[in-house]
């Protein structure tokens, strides 16, 4: 499709002067191969009433999204999917000329995608200070309004806002715990959903969720060490040298032993393995070590409300109390060489120097009461098709309580497999989404 055949849409188009205001762009063909437009919708910022604001007063946030079709046809001709990225604290990813080899090639050929930025993140209002609210209390109280409820209305404003009667969702990760939330809140609103990674823990204790991560992590910390066997003697002498204060990034900034036992989340992602190990090859005191152990640890000031809000994101109900911290196992703290993941505690955060000054927003969030999130007896009535990929080895999302809230969505087809990790839907140029299409719409046999 050429620049001059482009749909019509014109540059700006509101709809309207309330908190769910539209503002679209045209279509652009700038990047090769596809056909993009914006669009940018005004929500609140609190729906419960608690007349929660930002620290400029301001009650209403800016969400953005980014709607995507392939070039050469009419990009409204195909269905509309909506994507809800892992996190959660990300936004969502970014298209590029060479989509077509990732999952979004694979999407693309049967949808037009919509690329959420989730209310915080990316280029909507962004809420990644911790002076976001005014003072800790205040940006602690905003940052429960980012839980997937909220996330869901604001799909929601964008859908009506569009003019869509239905569209479907497919959620990676923290994301999947967006759909499942939608499922049970507006099945109405879904033709299909599919999920990666990414089934929440519906009605079960946070303890028992970081127990069976904790499980699965010392699992494949020993699965590493058995194929690596002196890296256990190198993660040893790096802990012992972290907790003398000898472990630093290139920029200077202190590790400590609590942070860099997270570099075990690269065990959780395809290739991860051999990235450790080729960083634990190298001497501690170089610069090439230090630049990747700054990229290899799990939380950053780039996102960080990844690590702030992270633990509340399994909160079914009740307070988190920082959980991680609470349940880690005896045999953690008898082998500092068994590594974590999301396993974000107190310690953890104040180790890092650019999450540090969130401490006392983290507080007020570790002792906030959670309202539930699912309800299980709507979550048996839907009837939206679907399909959900869980992996047997994930380390972030357990296997176990997946299966129970799989279980409780009769119209959900599960394919439990070993052949990817947690980045499954990313790693595998598409073929997860293609099964997993292929599962909820039936082209592949019960």
């Amino acid at each position: 499709m050429s620049t001059a055949n482009l749909p019509t849409t014109p540059p700006t188009t509101p709809l309207g002067p309330g908190p769910s205001a539209l503002t679209s762009s045209a279509w652009s063909a700038a990047t090769a191969g596809l056909l993009t437009r914006t669009h940018l919708l005004k929500v609140p910022v609190d729906r419960s009433g608690a007349g929660d604001r930002l620290a400029d007063g301001s009650t209403t946030l800016t969400v953005f999204a980014r709607e995507v079709a392939l070039a050469g046809a009419d990009p409204l001709s195909k269905p509309p999917l909506v994507f809800l990225q892992g996190g959660p604290g990300f936004e969502a990813p970014r298209p590029s000329p060479d989509a077509g080899l990732s999952w979004m090639g694979a999407a693309l050929e049967h949808h037009r995608l919509i690329l959420l930025d989730q209310r915080g993140t990316g280029r909507s209002t962004p809420l990644d200070r911790p002076d976001a609210g005014g003072s800790a209390r205040a940006t602690a109280r905003l940052l429960t309004h980012l839980r997937c409820d909220e996330i869901v209305e604001d799909c929601e404003d964008l859908r009506r806002a569009l003019g869509l009667e239905r569209w479907s969702v497919l959620g990676q990760s923290f994301g999947g715990f967006c759909v499942t939330r939608y499922v049970s809140a507006h099945p109405e609103s879904l033709e299909h959903c599919y999920l990666t990674g990414g089934l929440p823990a519906v009605g079960r204790p946070i303890d028992e969720v970081y127990a069976l991560t904790y499980e699965a992590m010392r699992l494949k910390s020993e699965d590493y060490y058995a194929r690596y066997p002196a890296d256990r003697d190198r993660v040893a002498g790096l802990m012992e040298a972290a907790a003398r204060g000898q472990v630093r990034t290139l920029a200077g900034d202190r590790v400590g032993p609590t942070r860099l036992r997270g570099l075990g989340t690269l065990l959780g992602g395809a290739g991860g393995a051999d990235r450790l190990h080729y960083l634990l090859e190298l001497d501690p005191r170089s610069a090439a070590f230090r630049a990747d152990l700054a990229a290899a640890l799990p939380f950053s000031g780039r996102n960080p409300l990844y690590a702030v809000v992270h633990e509340s994101c399994w909160a079914d109900g009740g307070v988190t109390g920082w959980a991680a911290q609470r349940v880690l196992p005896a045999a953690f703290k008898d082998d500092p060489t068994l590594l974590t993941a999301e396993h974000m505690s107190r310690q953890a955060l104040e180790e890092d120097p650019v999450l540090a000054p969130w401490r006392d927003v983290a507080e007020e969030l570790a002792a906030h009461e959670w309202g539930g999130l699912y309800d299980p007896e709507a979550l048996r009535a839907a009837r939206v098709p679907g399909a959900a990929a869980v992996y047997a080895r994930d380390v972030y999302v357990p296997v176990e309580t997946s299966l129970a809230t799989a279980a409780l969505m009769p119209t959900l087809r599960t394919w439990v497999t070993s052949e990817y990790e947690h980045d499954g839907a990313r790693a595998s140029a598409g073929a997860v989404f293609r099964r997993l299409r292929g599962l909820a719409t039936g082209v592949l046999p019960r």
